[in-house]
């Protein structure tokens, strides 16, 4: 069984899964419960804000809703599936327990004082999570030496950058847009996605039986290269025909990868079909930023593709996978997993699709985009539930 949902045993670790309560045993388990509820509920905070029934807040409107996608929702599963992937690839434990309640907290308060006034206490706070995550996560990887995952540290510390030059743009410290450090951490999770999708997605397809993934050393370092060509771009910032030249070649490389999966066979087993239903929207969105960039399209269409689908769809299968793998539970997709992915993955196409299509249906777009959404994560919330709180079901550490 793959690396990412078996943990090897390790002396630092405890033999034995305790009973009862168990959501402070390992990283997915609080972060996944959080995130879930959050992206069902951050729809109908936003309705709030926009109604002015919030009064004031510190992050109102977009800057808000595209905030709180990234550095809470998207940040809270990257950091939580790094702690629990980081266990087994180190051979080490990452935070539980106190210290992982601690960065939960960490995290909640992030949420909360972006809808109030207090500015600086909330700069500091949603800094302050990356870097204590990238810690958690530098602690057992420099311990085990295990340097070829280190870069994952250097993504933390980047988001904790990013997520910094917004709030100082928008208490007034710098004159530089806050959108900046948006797309970089947009630039950033492109990236994350990217080498994990390269690292699991084959390795799931090739489980399935007539099924033989394959990968061109040259095409993946193509892809990743490319990846992180744009980053620079956007830190830079470039903007017209050279972006929109890079966009398109960077969609070819994640396109032409993607095929050598061979996605057409998966789909008869749930758990690995919606991940590459979900990674097929990166070129899609690298395609539209294309467009984007000479005018064709909305921009906006771009950022939902990569958000949305790609995001929202690799975090729900992921989600899925790595709870059940990581509590023992057989690896199958129930009916419940699939109707999540359903709903995540026709959020996506209604919210990128019909805009392209009937600009003017935009606002109906949204609204059946947004619900669908939420009702995909807070199914997911309700179903996992009790295996996320519950201690694994054979009785081994995690």
């Amino acid at each position: 069984m793959s690396q990412l949902l078996q943990i090897k045993q390790a002396s630092a670790v405890p033999a034995a899964s305790p009973p009862g309560f168990a959501l402070w045993q390992l990283g997915f388990r609080p972060f996944y419960l959080l995130a879930s509820v959050f992206a069902a509920l951050s729809i109908g905070l936003w309705a709030l804000q926009f109604a002015g029934w919030l009064g004031q807040p510190y992050l109102a409107g977009p800057m808000w809703h595209a905030h709180e996608m990234l550095f809470g929702f998207t940040l809270a599963v990257v950091v939580g599936f790094l702690f629990t992937a980081g266990r087994n690839w180190s051979g080490r434990p990452t935070p539980t327990g106190g210290a992982l309640m601690a960065l939960a907290a960490l995290w909640v308060a992030g949420r909360v004082l972006v809808l109030t006034p207090y500015g600086w206490a909330a700069a500091v706070v949603n800094v302050a999570f990356p870097l204590a995550a990238a810690i958690g996560l530098a602690i057992p990887f420099i311990a085990a030496r295990n340097q070829r995952n280190y870069f994952f540290i250097g993504l933390l510390v980047l988001m904790a950058a990013a997520v910094l030059g917004i709030h100082l743009a928008q208490l007034g410290v710098t004159q530089l847009p806050g959108w900046i450090g948006i797309q970089v951490a947009l630039d950033v999770v492109l990236f994350i996605m990217a080498v994990m999708g390269g690292r699991v997605i084959p390795m799931f397809t090739n489980s399935i039986a007539g099924a033989s993934a394959t990968k061109r050393p040259w095409l993946e370092k193509a892809a990743l290269a490319s990846t992180l060509a744009l980053l620079l771009a956007d830190v830079l910032p470039l903007h017209g025909a050279p972006l929109a030249l890079l966009a398109s070649v960077c969609a070819s490389a994640h396109l032409a990868r993607w095929a050598l999966w061979q996605p057409w066979k998966t789909a008869r087993t749930p758990l690995v079909w919606v991940l590459h239903v979900a990674y097929f929207w990166i070129p899609v969105h690298l395609a539209l930023r294309g467009l984007g960039e000479m005018g064709l399209v909305s921009p906006s269409i771009a950022i939902h593709a990569l958000t949305v689908g790609a995001i929202g769809g690799l975090i729900i299968g992921m989600m899925t996978r790595t709870a059940l793998g990581h509590t023992g539970r057989l690896l199958k997709a129930s009916r419940a997993d699939v109707a999540c992915y359903l709903l995540v993955l026709a959020a996506a196409l209604i919210r990128v699709a019909v805009p392209l299509v009937a600009p003017a249906q935009i606002v109906n777009a949204v609204l059946w985009s947004a619900a669908l959404w939420s009702a995909g994560f807070a199914l997911y919330a309700v179903t996992y539930w009790p295996v996320l709180t519950r201690a694994r079901v054979d009785g081994k550490p995690g």
